[in-house]
């Protein structure tokens, strides 16, 4: 069997689920936006299948597959130069997860550290769905024949999982068709945490709405909550290591470092020795200059979704010309007549 060469391409999806915050921003959609335009096609899916592995509000989950969608343009992710898309909106993906979901053996999926996780001790009562998505993920990758997928570490797993699905597929039929994607581990300051508690990641889901950054938020709000980021009495150290045991001092300059694309040791340089009451305003002015921006363009977008739904619809079709003609090649491979 000749082993073959897949065209390099980048695949990653972000589950709908409302209210984008500036973890979000840094970890994902800035670098998406970032890593276009360098020779390798990008596909970035808005993965509203996985959403409904729990239950879901119907008219929240069509509001926040809209609003990602927003948040990835806005944030620069230029439909021009990737290919953005609603995952329900390209069928083929749910069309080759049944195939990987009789690939894949039940054993893999047990051992999924977010099945344990968030199916916890009522598994009995959970979605089949939820057991099963991490097929449906292998799918979302291997429909593209992605070379290449951002992840952070609590999808590692996941991917595995997808690397072997695909050399399971290619040993049992005897071919090499899917690819054995490649991780790409994303660097720094990809792991935003609270702005009250520098030990917790940010989140949606934290009960003070102070604690994050929406991506919605504007100008003053964004000033208003650097300014009242939890913080301590000392100084900013002129070296790393002085970050040490420091989790809020560590949080806020990692943002400024990621903001402003500098590292971590650039932005100790320039602030080292100074107190936190120079080194917020600095930031709250830094923060509202990159992502007010987005803020106000998020809200146009929003106010008239029709533009949002023509880039959508537009964005299946392309991403169709690829995923059609590698689901009826895995038909063919399998056996389904008249594939």
């Amino acid at each position: 069997m000749t082993e073959t060469t897949f065209t390099p391409r980048v695949f990653s999806g972000i589950q709908p689920s409302g209210d984008l915050h500036l973890g979000n921003y840094l970890g994902a959609l800035k670098r998406f936006a970032d890593a276009q335009g360098k020779g390798v096609q990008s596909i970035y899916c808005m993965v509203d299948l996985h959403a409904i592995t729990v239950p879901q509000n119907p008219a929240d989950l069509k509001r926040s597959t809209r609003e990602l969608c927003a948040g990835f343009i806005a944030s620069g992710v230029d439909p021009e130069k990737s290919i953005l898309i609603n995952q329900s909106q390209v069928p083929e993906h749910a069309q080759l997860a049944w195939i990987f979901n009789c690939v894949a053996r039940m054993g893999w999926m047990g051992r999924m550290t977010q099945w344990k996780d968030k199916a916890g001790k009522n598994a009995e009562a959970a979605s089949l769905g939820l057991f099963a998505y991490p097929a449906l993920m292998a799918a979302d990758i291997l429909i593209y024949h992605a070379t290449h997928v951002p992840v952070g570490e609590d999808q590692k797993q996941h991917l595995e999982l997808t690397r072997d699905i695909a050399a399971k597929f290619n040993h049992d039929y005897g071919v090499d068709f899917f690819p054995l994607t490649e991780p790409v581990i994303e660097g720094a300051a990809t792991r935003v945490m609270s702005l009250r508690d520098g030990s917790k990641k940010m989140s949606k889901s934290d009960p003070s709405d102070a604690s994050r950054i929406n991506m919605t938020d504007d100008a003053d709000t964004i000033a208003k909550k650097i300014r009242k980021a939890k913080t301590d009495p000392d100084a900013l150290p002129s070296e790393i290591e002085g970050l040490k045991d420091r989790p809020e001092a560590r949080n806020l300059v990692n943002i400024f470092a990621a903001l402003n694309e500098q590292t971590v040791e650039q932005v100790l340089a320039d602030f080292g020795g100074q107190q936190f009451g120079t080194f917020k305003p600095a930031l709250a002015e830094l923060a509202v200059t990159k992502l007010a921006p987005i803020s106000t363009e998020m809200a146009r977008l929003m106010n008239d979704v029709t533009e949002i739904d023509k880039l959508l619809a537009r964005g299946a079709e392309q991403a169709r010309e690829i995923t059609a003609p590698i689901l009826k090649k895995t038909y063919e491979i399998v056996g389904m007549v008249g594939s």
